[in-house]
This record gives structure tokens, sequence and C-alpha cells, in this order.
């Protein structure tokens, strides 16, 4: 009988796999190294290590890193763009913004598609939808033969107006499909059927760019777990917090391109939800980078402004993630100016910190946490073994020595840096809109989150940090609590007041049609199909738009505007009740719901940890102090400490400094409170069936 439910979430030192057993709601985690050159090859070896046969997995979801890498090494396949004539070089100007306004010598990257691979056709449709000049069949096929004679493998095709009529587009598919047999083809009315067409262009171009690069590797995949004995579909997880099958990743191969990002916000949310924290930062520390993710009022911050690279947007709905260069692994280094910098260089998975032995000679913050103390020399269950005198010589050779420091100072100094830079990235999605800190709980997960959480609180007023089971594989479980989800939208402008309720019923009839095929094409039964309406708006005179919910009914565009003018308030601090409101978009969130792990808690219990499985001097705050260590999966629910305490698990190490009391709760989450002023934890335990609380 088929009831595991497997995840595996590859990153850019280790592979994560998450194994659910629904018969006897049991978890078990595992990993291993990444293997960059070939990241299949890691969830691969994840399989095997895991010992999981195949036959009995129910669902088998996958978080990837595929597109995201190929987007920044742009190691693209031979691909060609064919654009209406006068447009070629829309992807070139884009909207003559730069990253960093004051510099003079930063220029923003060039097109993915270079600019002899980019081809003009005759044609032309206006902005209503009207043909004003017929596309030149003879001149798209002369196109066709010309790219056939390069040996292109994909194409692009980016009409302007299409998204009001895509009829021009359709027939040069057509025609390039007759002379380009085999290639991938991505029109941008089919990617992205809306106004402003650098988005619509560039969102089509990397679409096309990743197709063959993820289809190959997603056949490769789903060919060898079939061989060994997975039956089911294989989901992979997109940026909006969705899965899609294996089929239509390679139709959107687009969406993928924040997919493993993606998994550890899912499981923030999660774990925020089941802990009662309505309001939670996500603080997943990996080993090459960091990733920020904000829930608030129960629900993760989506936008459809962002990029891999900045300069070519990716217009998409994607979960909002803050991503910065800290990690297990991040350099540490110093800079012209004589300053001690960490990241966002970082050691990867090879050849790794100086501590893994494998060649890295720069010092890491895996290497600063392991001559502190704070980091035992096993890692991975044992997979792998630290050696401390060559962090220390990497930290005396290459940070402690140039700035005259002892090893210590410097260890703790390098830890500081990393912290500093993950409490200004937090400051940037919570302070800088408005939001308190202090008003949150910090989920602190990833490798190294748990070994960093509580000083990143510190730093921000935090009053909790809750570390859930197996921090280190928390994205992965991500990948097991999403469903098949496709975001669709169409553009529909007018005033609000003057629409006609009718009209915008029939659009989202029409977005619903394309969603049930969707779904269908996915093999998602027709009663877990559920939809979620939404509308962009905004006020007569913006160009920028805000999307709101949207229900159903007689008055459901007159409530949508009055929801319009309560999260523009929200958003932006005013609102304008007298103004008109334009309608903008219709969205569409088309979801086929898939089985989720139901976790049991552990009974309520109180009690002491027990005796530690050994006494460790670690440094916190100038000085060594004799600190107990636990092995987490061994202590009681409800156990209390106060610190400085280190939990040790297979996956990570959860660090307790001193000033701060823990609590293991009945979901056998940490919770640890920051700046107890008693030096005592105080408990609230409730009914079995509720989260309990540190207060």
């Amino acid at each position: 009988m088929a009831d595991l439910r497997v995840a595996v979430d590859v990153g850019g030192t280790f592979t994560d796999i998450c194994i659910f057993d629904e018969s006897t709601q049991s978890m078990r985690v595992t990993k291993v190294p990444s293997t960059p050159d070939n990241p299949m090859q890691a969830v691969l070896n994840g399989v095997r290590r895991a010992n999981i046969n195949l036959g009995d997995v129910e669902l088998f979801s996958h978080g990837t890193t595929v597109a995201t890498n190929a987007l920044i090494t742009r190691k693209f396949p031979k691909a060609a763009m064919v654009t209406t004539t006068g447009f070629r070089d829309v992807i070139e100007i884009r909207d003559g913004t730069k990253d960093d306004l004051w510099d003079a010598y930063s220029d923003v990257s060039g097109p993915y598609i270079r600019r002899r691979d980019r081809f003009e056709v005759t044609e032309r449709i206006d902005y209503s939808g009207n043909v004003v000049t017929t596309l030149d069949e003879d001149e798209a096929r002369r196109v066709g033969r010309l790219l056939k004679k390069r040996g292109v493998d994909t194409v692009a095709i980016c009409f302007i107006n299409s998204y009001a009529n895509a009829a021009h587009e359709v027939r040069m598919r057509e025609i390039l499909i007759e002379e380009l047999p085999g290639a991938s083809i991505s029109t941008s009315a089919e990617i992205l059927p809306e106004i402003f067409e650098h988005n619509r262009f560039n969102t089509t171009v990397a679409n096309a760019v990743l197709g063959p690069l993820v289809s190959g590797y997603v056949e490769e995949l789903d060919r060898n777990l079939t061989e060994d004995g997975y039956s089911g579909e294989l989901l992979l997880l997109h940026s909006g917090g969705g899965s899609m099958t294996s089929e239509m990743v390679k139709r959107f191969p687009v969406r993928l391109a924040a997919s493993g990002i993606a998994a550890g916000a899912i499981a923030a949310q999660h774990v925020a939800e089941q802990c009662g924290y309505a309001n939670a930062v996500g603080l997943d520390m990996g080993g090459t980078s960091t990733d920020i993710s904000l829930v608030a009022d129960g629900e993760l911050r989506v936008t459809n402004d962002w990029e891999v690279e900045y300069g070519h947007p990716i217009v998409f709905p994607s979960i909002e993630v803050l991503t910065i260069g800290a990690g297990g692994g991040s350099l540490a280094h110093i800079d012209i100016a004589g300053s001690l910098r960490n990241g966002p260089q970082s050691a990867g998975a090879d050849p790794g910190p100086a501590c893994y032995r494998r060649g890295g000679a720069e010092p890491t913050n895996t290497d600063a946490n392991l001559w502190m103390g704070r980091l035992g020399t096993d890692l991975a269950d044992g997979e792998m073994t630290l050696d401390k005198a060559c962090a220390k010589d990497a930290i005396e050779a290459k940070v402690a020595s140039p700035l005259n420091l002892g090893v210590d100072a410097a260890a703790d100094s390098i830890i500081k840096v990393a912290n500093a830079n993950m409490a200004d990235a937090v400051r940037l999605v919570s302070i800088r809109r408005g939001l308190d800190p202090r008003d949150f709980a910090l989920i602190a997960f990833g490798g190294a989150g748990a070994l960093h959480g509580v000083d990143v609180a510190k730093e921000l007023n935090i009053p909790t940090v809750v570390v859930p089971p197996n921090p280190g594989v928390t994205s992965a479980l991500g990948c097991l609590l999403v469903d098949i989800q496709h975001d669709l939208s169409q553009m529909f402008t007018g005033a609000a007041d003057s629409a006609d309720s009718e009209a915008v019923e029939q659009h989202f009839k029409e977005l619903e049609l394309e969603g049930r095929e969707r779904l269908r094409h996915e093999k998602v039964a027709e009663s877990d199909g559920v939809f979620e309406r939404g509308i962009s708006m905004r006020y007569q005179g913006q160009w920028r738009s805000l999307q709101v919910k949207m229900g159903d009914g007689p008055n459901a565009l007159r409530e949508a505007v009055q929801l319009f003018h309560e999260e523009h308030e929200k958003q932006y601090a005013f609102r304008q009740d007298e103004t008109p409101v334009e309608i903008y978009q219709l969205h569409l969130k088309a979801l086929g719901k898939t089985p989720k792990p139901s976790f049991r808690p552990s009974p309520i219990g109180t009690g002491d940890p027990g005796e530690p499985l050994e006494v460790r001097e670690v440094y916190f705050e100038g000085k060594w102090h004799s600190t107990p260590v636990y092995q987490r999966e061994n202590l009681p629910s409800g156990a209390a400490f106060i610190g400085p305490a280190i939990l040790n698990q297979i996956d990570s190490t959860t660090v307790i400094p001193p000033d701060s009391s823990a609590v293991i709760d009945e979901w056998f989450n940490i919770r640890i409170t920051v700046d107890s002023a008693t030096g005592e934890p105080a408990l609230t335990a409730t009914a079995a069936d509720s989260p309990q609380s540190v207060k």
C-alpha cells in the first residue's frame, strides 16, 4: 500500500529529504551533499540513502534550483526571439532604471537573448485587438528557415499587443513548428497575457531559454523514479507556492525560477500557524544563503514584481522572499578598506568551509561556529566530520592576524557580522513596510538558522524564536504542504463604478474554464478543484495596481472596491474613498487539492531534560561558558531550559544563549524567549489539541 509522502529540496550545499508515513503519522529525514554539476544525482542519492521503496510512495514532491541556477549562470541552449518590426530592442531598453542609481560604473546585465538572435516580422495589432497589419507569412517562414540553419533549440514569440489578440502569435507558432520540428516555442500571449511589453517579453524569453533545460531535467528524473517503482505524478514546487506536474512544467518552466526558495516560506507559515502565531518572520539559513519571508495576519506576502537578476522581470505571482548571501558557507574576508565582511561569496558544497578538509582555505560561518563550540564535530548524522584545527587556521590567517585579534574574538566577530546582515534583511521586509518586528515571532530553520536565530531576534527585540523539529530539512517539509496551483490572469480595464458586472463574471468564467482544463490535464479530480478569484485595481491616475480578493454574486464588485480601499490603507498608509477606482486586471488561482500530512502532537508534559550528553565550552559574549549539550529527539515535551544550552539534531544545532529561556512545546517545536526578565521560562500549557505558548 502506497502510504509514504516524500519531499526533496535541493540546496546549494545539502539536499534534504523528508519522508512522512501516513499510516504511522511519523516523519523521518535525511541529508546528502548536493551535486552542483548534476542536481538530479543528489536527489537519487538521497532517495537511496533514506532507503525508500518508491513503490510505497503515494506522492513525490520536489523543490529544485535548476531554473534559478540556469538564469544566474546563463548557461542557455541556442535561443531566439521573434517580435514585431520595431520592437526588437524592448528587452534591451527595459525601463531605463538601474539597481544602484548612483553607481555610474554599474550596468544592468544584458538580455537573456542577444540582439543578433532577435528577429523582426511584419505584423501589427492595436491596443484593442484590431489587426492593423496582417502577419507577413512569407517573412515568417524566412525567419523560420534561418533559425533552423542556425540550429536554434527554443524560440520566444513576442508580438506587440498580443495580450489583446493572440491570432498572429498563434499563426507564427504554427509556422515555426513546421520549419523547426522539435523546437521548444513559447508565445507571450500564453505565458503572460498582460500589458507592459517589457515585462511580458522578458517573462516569455525566460520561459523559452529555460524550456529545454528544465524539460530535460524533469524528463530524466521522472524516468529514473518510474524505473525505480514510483507510479504517481512527479510534482514540482513553483514560485507561487503551489506545485505543477512534470507535463505542465514543460509548458511553463519559468515558474520554477524560485522553486526551492518558496518551499521554506511555506514551511515557515505552517510552523507559525501550528504554534499559534499569525505574524511571523521566516529565517531560512542554509549553506549558501539566507531566505527571509514574512507571514502577516496568517498569510504570506505574494508579489508579481521580482527577478533573479535586476532588470529582467519575471511577472508571475511569487512568494515574496528576500535572499541575502549569508549561509553556513559564507566567506569572511577583509575588504579593501580593512573592514570585516561576511558573504555574499560562499564556499558552497565544494570545496566547502575550511573545516570540511576539502581544500577550502577561507573562513566561513561554519568554521566560526565550530571554533566557538556552538557546533559539534559531527555533521549530517555522522556523514561528515569537521576539523576544528583547520577552522582555527583559516580564521587566524584570514581574519585574526589582519585585524590583530585573537582567534576567539575573530570568530565571534564573523558571527556578529553575519547576524547584523540578517537583522538588516529582516528590517527590510518588516520595518520598511511599517511593521514592527516586536509583533512577530521568528521561525528559525535551515541547516544554520537555529545557530543564529536568537542573536538575530535580540538585535531586533523579537520576543520569541520558534525552532521547528528537524530544522535543517524544514524547506523539504514545505514541499509536502502545497496543492497543485495555476495562476491565470486577464486584462480588464475600466471604471469600477460603471463596469458591467455580467461582463466581469463572463471573463472569470473563461478563466475558470482554462483553470479546469489545466487541472484536468494534471489528472486532478473535478471534486478536488478549487478556484479563488482576485482583482487588481488602482485609483484613477495611478499606474501601479493592488490586487485584492474577489467573491462572486451581484455585490462582489462593490465589496472588492471597499476591500481595495482597506488594503490600500494597509499597504500605503492612506486611502481616497472619494477618488474613482479603476479595474486593471482579473486573476484566478486554480487549485488542485493534494493529500497533506496530518501531524500528531506529542502529549503535554513537564519535566527535566535529564543528564546532558556532554558539557562543552562554548563562547558567548566575550567569554567561555560551560554549556550542557542535549540530544533533541530524546527530550521530553515540556522540558525547560535556562541558557546557555545546546540541542543537537542530525540535521541542525539549536543554540540557546545566556539570558534566554526555552521550552519544548507539545508540537515538539522549541520556543525560546530571548529576553527573560526573571531568568525563568513562564509556560502556559493549554489543551492537548492546541499549541502552548511561552510568555
